[in-house]
């Protein structure tokens, strides 16, 4: 197998593995100042706003840890699959979630510009949570049936 070399992936995946509550101010460094970032939840513009974002996601977030899998860098374009393992106390009381996603990313100025996130809402929040957890499954096997 051939390994081909994806540094700026690499220190993505670094950076998100270190990444807590207690350095956001190093968002500066990865994040162009207009950066668009978009998830399942959020569309978020500038760096100023995804610190916000992120202050807030990682307050009472336990452990959050991400394994890269496929990756490709090719010009000022990246993609990276990735297995996110995570626990938070309102999720699941605290017990590791592991969620499968991937991000497509775009840099300029050698900062990123523009992240998007792709994943299941449901794997990540709503199959965790009582009522709503085991309302999720049903409709997912109804609709398996279907």
């Amino acid at each position: 197998m051939t390994t081909i070399a994806c540094p700026r992936i690499d220190q993505f995946l670094q950076f998100y593995n270190a990444l807590s509550g207690k350095n956001l101010q190093s968002l500066q460094q990865l994040y162009h100042p207009q950066v668009v970032f978009i998830d399942p939840v959020h569309k978020i513009h500038g760096r100023d706003a995804l610190s916000s974002y992120f202050s807030h996601a990682y307050e009472r977030l336990a452990h959050c840890e991400f394994i890269g899998q496929d990756k490709l860098e090719q010009d000022n374009h990246g993609f990276l699959s990735w297995r996110m393992q995570f626990s938070h106390p309102a999720i699941s009381k605290d017990k590791l979630i592991v969620v499968e996603g991937c991000s497509v990313l775009r840099w300029q100025d050698g900062q990123i510009i523009y992240h998007r996130d792709y994943y299941d809402l449901s794997e990540m929040v709503y199959q965790h949570l009582p009522v709503i957890g085991w309302l999720t499954s049903k409709v997912k096997q109804r609709m398996a049936n279907s």
